[in-house]
């Protein structure tokens, strides 16, 4: 299935790293992601594959579990490219990060996903 750059980075704010359930959470990635895709994150490094972001991704929600992400702003989109700059934490209160998600699509699928850490707004 072919997704919009847009629809990408909004599903995988939600449905990837934003989803606690496991199962769901890897049918997303299926999904979203080339089978050689690759996560770029700055603290933590570099993940290759859909088992590996499958891991991270995991493992990085588990660290807040009732953490929401948040878009701030429209996906942006150029050529094969696209941004999206969110907040994440806990429903109603004030976010506890910030980031923006950049990806690079292949055949309406994430081929590479850069992780950027950002002060909050």
């Amino acid at each position: 299935m072919s997704h919009s750059i847009s629809t990408l980075l909004t599903r995988n704010l939600q449905e990837v790293f934003g989803e606690n359930d496991p199962a769901r959470r890897r049918a997303a990635i299926d999904e979203l992601y080339t089978e050689d895709s690759v996560f770029y994150d700055p603290s933590k490094g570099v993940y290759r594959g859909r088992d590996e972001i499958d891991r991270i991704a995991g493992a990085i929600k588990a660290t807040h579990p009732d953490f929401r992400y948040q878009p701030i702003a429209e996906p942006e989109e150029v050529g094969n490219g696209g941004r999206v700059p969110w907040v994440s934490g806990r429903p109603g209160e004030a976010p506890g990060y910030a980031g923006t998600d950049f990806i690079i699509a292949r055949d309406g699928r994430i081929a590479a996903l850069y992780l950027f850490f950002d002060k909050l707004p």
